[in-house]
């Protein structure tokens, strides 16, 4: 199945030329395509031109041989063959049969040679389009990382001066709280790995329960879902493209570890036709994510904000294409709800087109704001995808139109090691305790502060 509509890329290509500049992406993927697909309809209709005279030829060499037959069976000679007929048996037939056989040889190398460059044609065709990002939505802004635009900003970050104390980063909370432990993370497994220790497990416990009873009230469906995917599902998400470098591969086994939920999430109904009156369909997903984080060496690395694992709850939405829009708004909200729960300064940020992803035809982020780095950083964010993925995995729904194919989009619940560091750096005290958001209480026992240990 095609991943963009072929019909906007032939009545409207200079749009898909445009999506892929305005991403930074290479456009001449669009002119391939635009190539291929001529090159193909031309020989498909060489193919059933062909075919047709075929029919034809059959068609008149059919009496020419059962008057041969029946001549042959008159005179007692040989019905083998047109050339044993006897000369009683009109031998201006057997002409004719063989000037037609030779016709109907020809046409058959003619048609093999044709169906040869039709499929050559498809494949390159195909190997065009799967080099194509999704169309960016028109309201995105273009540009590049740093082009965003801020929809809106919750909440003040806090004043530490008015606080009268430096705050701590949340590698040194941790250490009061012994609830981080890097360097048996990094002796066990290497750099930018981990223990969660004591009540930084704990923490962890209660925000995925937390998030997981925020996807409850609003509907979503609870999911723990495999983190080894094979080569499709991951390509059909778009993770084997721009993204490849990030994911963790095992070769021996053609499997690849998930950097996301959202990849067996959204596969888990590849090559299925919904009934339309099923949607939408909702997921919230809890598990291990896995990235390898390549380029980005020296670049917010210490700590826990940015390693090769963590723990996340994501949110994927399998609905109407006329739905996506109004989906994508429902799941910000819903991310919205939670970081105010957990009484977190943040901003909505409007992702330029530079730096969406191939998946994404728009993405809002949530950036939280932490504290020793005296900026917002992205916590949580959110995708429509349109129809990009769905049309790779084969995902299509069944109305009174016939089928056609479903908009998917995803949505970041909760990422444990990030939402930790934000919650100790935000919700710190002089004394190296950390507060905890009312919301939170309750997934920790009742707990109302984290203390230092022996303090």
């Amino acid at each position: 199945m095609w991943v963009i509509e072929p019909r906007l890329l032939r009545d409207t290509p200079e749009v898909v030329r445009a999506s892929q500049v305005a991403r930074g992406d290479d456009p001449a993927p669009v002119d391939a395509w635009l190539s291929a697909d001529q090159q193909w309809r031309a020989a498909t209709a060489q193919v059933d031109s062909l075919r047709a005279e075929q029919r034809r030829t059959s068609r008149a060499l059919g009496p020419i041989m059962a008057r041969l037959a029946e001549a042959a069976r008159a005179t007692g000679a040989d019905a083998a063959g047109a050339t044993g007929v006897a000369p009683s048996a009109e031998p201006s037939l057997a002409a004719q049969a063989a000037v037609l056989r030779a016709e109907g040889d020809a046409l058959a190398t003619r048609i093999l040679a044709a169906e040869q460059a039709r499929n050559t044609a498809s494949e390159a065709a195909t190997e065009a389009m799967h080099a194509l990002s999704n169309i960016v939505d028109p309201a995105a802004p273009v540009g590049g990382e740093a082009d965003f635009v801020v929809r809106r900003q919750s909440g003040t970050p806090p004043d530490f001066t008015v606080r009268g104390f430096p705050p701590r980063d949340h590698v040194e909370i941790g250490r009061l709280l012994a609830a981080i432990d890097l360097e048996r993370g990094a002796k066990v497994s290497g750099s930018r790995f981990y223990f969660l220790t004591g009540v930084g497990a704990l923490l962890e416990f209660a925000l995925v329960a937390m998030a997981m009873a925020k996807a409850l009230e609003h509907g979503l469906t609870p999911v723990i879902p495999p983190v080894l995917v094979r080569p499709p599902a991951m390509a059909g998400t778009g993770f084997l493209g721009q993204a490849a470098e990030n994911v963790y591969a095992l070769p021996e086994d053609d499997l690849y570890l998930v950097g996301t939920s959202e990849v067996p999430l959204t596969a888990m109904h590849a090559d299925e036709i919904l009934d339309a009156d099923q949607l939408p369909v909702r997921y919230a997903g809890y598990s291990s994510c896995f990235r390898r984080e390549a380029g980005a060496h020296g670049r917010d690395t210490r700590g826990i904000f940015r390693v090769h694992w963590f723990d996340k709850v994501e949110m994927v939405s399998v609905v109407h294409p006329d739905r996506a829009v109004a989906e994508h708004e429902r799941m910000l909200a819903i991310e919205e709800e939670m970081l105010t729960a957990l009484e977190l300064p943040y901003r909505v940020i409007d992702v330029a087109t530079g730096d969406l992803g191939a998946s994404a035809a728009r993405k809002f982020d949530c950036e939280v704001w932490i504290p020793t780095m005296g900026a917002y950083r992205e916590l949580t964010s959110t995708s429509n995808c349109t129809s990009f993925q769905s049309r790779r995995l084969g995902i299509r729904m069944r109305s009174a139109d016939g089928t056609s194919p479903v908009a998917t989009l995803n949505g970041t619940l909760m990422a444990s090691t990030r939402t930790i560091v934000a919650l100790l750096e935000n919700h710190q005290q002089p004394d190296g305790s950390v507060r905890i958001p009312a919301a939170l209480r309750a997934h920790l026992g009742g707990r109302e502060c984290l203390h230092p240990v022996g303090g």
